[in-house]
């Protein structure tokens, strides 16, 4: 499932566009993407729980985790993630942890934008691991909605995280 295997198809560029504007660097869906949102977050409002939510922490872990696994696959055609470790969460002592985390959350991102880029029409419409899963296509517009998803918890993650520091 190697990208640039032949020539990238204009729906494959379409894709990496719309992975780029949630993870990167977009404002068009969301009027936010995750990078600007995580960037904007301390590492100590982080890890700050609220209520029975995830943290922030523990979502970008979670979403960086999809994104890893399929850039990993998207290179080998090998999947090595599953559902049930995508909430292992590493550990968060300082500033620097943190820090770390979002740098490859960027890097990342724009590799998987970039491999996404250069898939060709074939390689879009090929099974992902296992027909149930469906092709690669499906599979990418997965990543994106699943992205769009947590990112608007995030939002008001951190919306309530103003809130209770104003109060």
């Amino acid at each position: 499932m190697e990208a640039g295997a032949s020539t990238a198809d204009p729906g494959a560029q379409a894709l990496a566009a719309r992975v780029r504007e949630v993870l990167l660097d977009g404002t068009w869906i969301a009027n936010t993407n995750w990078q600007d949102q995580i960037r904007q977050t301390s590492w100590t409002d982080a890890r700050r729980p609220v209520a029975s939510l995830n943290s922030v922490f523990t979502l970008t872990v979670h979403v960086h985790y999809y994104v890893a696994g399929i850039l990993d696959y998207l290179r080998t055609g090998k999947l090595r993630i599953s559902d049930q470790h995508s909430f292992d969460l590493p550990p968060m002592e300082g500033p620097q942890d943190w820090d770390q985390l979002r740098d490859r959350f960027a890097a990342d991102g724009e590799a998987f934008v970039q491999a996404v880029a250069g898939l060709s029409a074939e390689a879009l419409d090929a099974v992902f691991v296992d027909p149930r899963y469906g092709d690669c296509r499906r599979n990418i517009d997965g990543l994106i909605e699943h992205s769009y998803y947590h990112l608007g918890q995030v939002v008001l993650i951190r919306k309530l995280l103003a809130e209770t520091a104003a109060s």
